[in-house]
């Protein structure tokens, strides 16, 4: 197993940086997920470290060997694209032997034990024998991911390997790379948008925002704990709510607290602030209560597998707020919520404020 270090990486195209002097450690055996919207950078940073890009300065290191000027025939790297690359005269098994062929230290009889284990945790069993033109998209990314995985390579690197799949074979996969990543324990880096994927999937996630890294952390952090209004905001489904806050004395107040906050001793001067809280977090009821706010519900309710999404407006401030069941009123109807205070964060400038 190999840990990746990325040493202040930057990559220029013209006037415009792609990568914005990016420093970043991927630990031995580690599943760590390249999230973020389009075009921040996360595709052209995994091309980097296979090699079929330079970096405009910094240095790229596998373990202690340094591989920035290395091609990518030489970084000993598996790779899965968003479009498996098959041969289609070849039969499943075939193409899965196909990179362990190159390598005389694979004896036959390992080769076809390895062929037969990723058959097995690709759920392949059967279709050893068939040839690509026969599969669906679904299970030709799985050969991809079994020809990827099978030689052992130090390490592996998927460039949103679903993208291109159905939703059915989308879980399929998701599932397989799972058992994968849990069989083999070799560093991974996987490029995607989907969060879903990168929670599910990840041991830790490098959320990436405009060429840097946002925040690297386990998921379950990046959700509940994120270092930056963008990480509350792409996270979530929704994302989190932002209301504006602002210094009173020594404490600070929004319209959605019931009681105000004091001031941390490191807040900026003259910060621009927000009061950050998911939708699931805020409670919702009926009737009057100490530590409740009255809003005004002011869009129709969703309902989802039981829970149900709506908006609720208090003076000019609207909140998402998340239900078990459906609100308790109707639309233009009077609620009242509950910001729990162990749940509230604080952001100066877009930025976490922790006391």
């Amino acid at each position: 197993m190999t840990e990746i270090v990325i040493d202040r990486i930057t990559k220029k195209f013209g006037g415009f940086s792609a990568i914005d002097d990016l420093s970043i450690r991927f630990g031995d055996g580690e599943v760590a997920c390249l999230l973020g919207p389009s075009g921040c950078g996360k595709t052209t940073f995994m091309r980097i470290i296979a090699g079929l890009e330079t970096p405009t300065s910094g240095r790229v290191f596998f373990g202690d060997r340094d591989v920035t000027a290395l091609p990518t025939r030489q970084r000993n790297i598996g790779m899965v694209f968003q479009y498996p690359v098959m041969y289609p005269t070849l039969s499943v098994a075939e193409n899965i032997a196909l990179p362990m062929r190159q390598d005389r230290s694979i004896s036959t009889v390992e080769r076809g034990r390895r062929i037969d284990e990723m058959l097995d945790i690709l759920d392949m069993r059967g279709l050893g024998d068939r040839f690509i033109d026969e599969l669906d998209a679904g299970n030709r990314q799985k050969v991809a991911v079994g020809r990827a995985v099978a030689r052992r390579s130090d390490i592996v690197l998927f460039d949103e390997p679903t993208t291109n799949v159905e939703v059915n074979a989308k879980l399929q996969l998701i599932r397989a790379f799972k058992l994968v990543t849990q069989r083999t324990r070799q560093t991974i880096v996987y490029v995607t948008h989907d969060q879903t994927e990168a929670m599910t999937l990840a041991d830790r996630i490098a959320l990436m925002k405009d060429g840097r890294i946002e925040q690297y952390d386990r998921p379950e952090a990046l959700y509940n704990d994120p270092a930056s209004e963008f990480g509350g905001w792409f996270l979530g489904n929704p994302g989190m709510n932002f209301v504006p806050a602002t210094v009173s004395g020594r404490h600070i107040v929004s319209p959605i607290l019931v009681e105000p906050l004091p001031v941390p001793a490191n807040l900026p001067a003259d910060a621009r602030l927000t009061i950050g809280v998911r939708p699931e977090w805020i409670k919702m009821q009926g009737s009057a209560s100490p530590g409740t706010i009255a809003g005004v519900l002011s869009d129709q309710a969703i309902g989802i597998a039981g829970r149900y999404l709506t908006k609720v407006a208090i003076g000019r401030t609207t909140v998402k707020v998340k239900t078990d069941g459906r609100p308790p009123a109707q639309l233009g109807g009077t609620v009242h919520i509950a910001v729990p205070l162990d749940r509230v964060m604080l952001f100066a400038d877009g930025a976490r404020l922790i006391a």
